[in-house]
């Protein structure tokens, strides 16, 4: 689940259906590897000056690797509408499809994230077997108390686990529970807890009462995860709740999980944020106290908006993966961060946002990885402002495009990932292949 797990090989002989004509990858690699080994070469030299070696670079970004949603493969939308797009997938059978498609041609993604009930089947180890065959395996599981589903017993209008009605609760723990069951049968080994909980007026509710309702019934689901699994705490500062929510800030996710117990951690999403929060320091905060717990990657412009990773603040991007990889050099106990994407494609082709929110993490972490720790370290002891800051500046500049290249394509993906899959026409097969998802409603 963390940037230390090798990506599965896509020649790997579980890889049996893939979606893609790998003749069709390697045709276009041919006509672009002349120029990738020329870049790669001039990088190599460049870098070499530096005493960097880029082989080993190459190396370590062929064992990063970053998750993606089952949710991600379909059109988002605006808290108004939606506006889908021909071929979106309306199964997770579907969705399985467009995330391979992603890792064949990214290399990056060999993991997806399911989100129950909307990926509900009837034979989850079928399910497994069929991911397998595609060069995917399973991520964290995650649950949704934030919508009513048909023949629901109890409504969420009042909150989940911190609902103020104690059968809505159970209910809620229950389902939770459930997606622990699936989840060992799909091979995940940790549990995503988000919660819509909170308030839209003063005094709808008891605030310190509403925590404590929701301590009480994590600690129920907390007390079902099996010995090697993990519960991902994830707070949002607001939405659906606008005046407070129950989890809405790291420091109540912290909180939550101490008193939990050493299972729990905190997942960080870069959107859910107030404008302006230094999030590479609650990186840093969160890896001191042990409860690091992962990534939702997106980017955000006014608060929540799910935009593509890198899109709008790369810079940000790369000073969150130097605390990471900082963190990675200096591990704590337990440290093991599970890394998704987490994003709405209002307007674009889901698939080719993921494919460039993909390339824009792993181009992150490799530029992170580039960082002079040696003289970073130095002048930081030293009160040098400039060179500390310099020594992340020069890394960040560093155009990291052909050692991602490089190692997608020994992997058996693109060099050019956008281009590769507007030529296999994928997606005008699936517009003619899928019934039509109608117009919606809606982020979901």
């Amino acid at each position: 689940m963390s940037m230390q797990v090798t990506r599965r090989h896509l020649c790997d002989n579980m890889t049996t259906n893939l979606p893609l004509s790998a003749d069709q990858i390697a045709s276009h690699n041919a006509a672009l590897i002349d120029a990738l080994h020329d870049d790669y070469d001039s990088l190599g030299r460049q870098l070499a000056r530096r005493g960097v070696k880029i082989d080993a670079l190459k190396a370590k970004v062929a064992a990063f690797s970053v998750a993606v949603p089952s949710w991600g493969s379909g059109r988002g939308g605006t808290r108004f509408a939606k506006y889908p797009i021909a071929g979106e997938p309306t199964n997770i059978h579907e969705k399985l499809e467009d995330c391979a498609v992603v890792h064949q041609l990214s290399t990056v993604t060999p993991r997806v994230s399911p989100h129950f009930p909307w990926d509900k089947v009837s034979d989850y180890g079928a399910l497994k077997d069929e991911a397998a065959a595609l060069g995917l395996g399973f991520d964290a599981v995650n649950s949704n108390t934030f919508q009513d589903q048909p023949g629901q017993a109890h409504s969420y209008n009042t909150g989940s686990l911190a609902s103020t009605l104690e059968a809505t609760r159970q209910q809620a723990v229950e389902h939770n529970i459930e997606c622990i069951e699936i989840g060992r049968k799909l091979g995940s080994n940790a549990l995503t807890v988000w919660v819509g909980d909170g308030t839209n007026f003063p005094g709808q509710q008891d605030l310190g009462a509403s925590l404590d309702r929701y301590l009480e019934a994590a600690a129920q689901i907390y007390a079902a995860l099996p010995a090697d699994w993990r519960m991902l705490l994830e707070h949002k500062m607001f939405e659906p709740a606008f005046y407070s929510t129950v989890i809405s800030d790291w420091g109540s996710s912290i909180l939550a999980a101490q008193e939990l117990g050493p299972k729990a951690q905190c997942l960080v999403d870069l959107g859910h944020h107030a404008p302006n929060v230094n999030i590479e320091q609650i990186v840093a905060r969160l890896h001191r106290f042990g409860k690091l717990g992962g990534f939702h990657f997106n980017d955000s412009k006014y608060g929540d908006d799910d935009l593509d990773s890198g899109s709008i603040n790369p810079h940000q991007l790369f000073l969150v993966f130097n605390e990471l990889v900082e963190a990675e050099l200096h591990p704590r106990q337990g440290f093991n961060p599970a890394y998704m994407i987490d994003q709405s494609h209002n307007v674009t082709d889901p698939i080719e946002s993921m494919l460039s929110s993909a390339e824009a993490i792993a181009a992150a972490y490799v530029k992170a990885s580039l960082v002079d720790r040696e003289t970073l370290h130095a002048a930081q002891a030293a009160n040098d402002t400039m060179m500390a800051f310099q020594a992340l500046r020069r890394a960040y500049n560093i155009d990291v495009a052909p050692i991602l290249a490089m190692a997608r394509m020994e992997a058996g993906g693109a060099i050019d990932v956008l281009a590769a899959y507007r030529d296999s026409g994928y997606r005008a097969r699936k517009a003619q292949e899928r019934k039509s998802v109608g117009v919606g409603a809606g982020i979901v």
